[in-house]
């Protein structure tokens, strides 16, 4: 049985997390992983003169990017949290947008250079669904970068989560968990023609690493993988 996302409850869950998760006092920072000064930074992204940000959240990355000059759009279905943001940010020129994934990229017509998420939308979108629309979305040759927790070992596909425990207000949405070769071929079945996904270790041995995953979309006149 497929995952029965209700985007008003979770939107409603997301509104939630944007009351304990914003800090106004934070400053834009740019880490794929959840342990400050760990791993790469926005290099994985190439040079891009445009980003977009899926599942944007605090909006601190999207905030060091366009503090660089890019322009830089994030997308989030919290209300609440587009809110916050867009005060907190406006200095910067980033532009954020409420709204839910697969929409807006089936519906504006705006591409990127890169699309990116940072335990974000890409964690929480059914993949087969969302890939394909990000390829459309990325201008020839473009880059999807994406990270968060890998897949707890025999626990693969759409995730149950409840929001704040097991008591209280039923609030839950999915996560989705493969493989990292599970990752790469659903990329490739998505229109793009590399896709390299492998597991970060955390600096202390037995800790939780980070899936960081990264796919190219085909450049002009190249024919995209079978």
């Amino acid at each position: 049985m497929p995952a029965q996302h209700d985007i008003t409850a979770e939107r409603e869950l997301w509104d939630t997390y944007a009351g304990s998760a914003f800090k106004a006092e934070a400053e834009p920072v740019f880490n794929w992983t959840q342990y400050a000064g760990h791993g790469p930074g926005p290099e994985l992204l190439g040079e891009p003169e445009s980003v977009l940000e899926i599942g944007c959240g605090t909006g601190r990355a999207l905030a060091y990017l366009a503090r660089q000059g890019i322009k830089a759009t994030g997308l989030d279905l919290s209300p609440v949290m587009v809110e916050k943001v867009s005060e907190r940010w406006k200095s910067t020129g980033a532009k954020f947008v409420c709204a839910e994934v697969l929409d807006y990229l089936a519906e504006t017509p705006e591409t990127f250079d890169a699309i990116y998420s940072i335990f974000g939308a890409a964690w929480f979108t059914d993949p087969v669904k969302l890939f394909p629309l990000v390829a459309e979305s990325l201008r020839p040759g473009g880059v999807l970068v994406f990270s968060h927790p890998p897949a707890i070992p025999g626990a693969y596909g759409p995730q149950g989560m409840y929001k704040g425990g097991f008591a209280g207000k039923a609030m839950f949405t999915y996560r989705y968990s493969y493989t990292p070769r599970k990752w790469e071929n659903i990329l490739l079945r998505s229109g793009f023609v590399e896709a390299d996904a492998r597991v970060l270790e955390a600096r202390e041995e037995g800790h939780i690493g980070t899936l960081i995953v990264k796919a190219r979309s085909p450049r002009r006149g190249e024919r995209k993988a079978p």
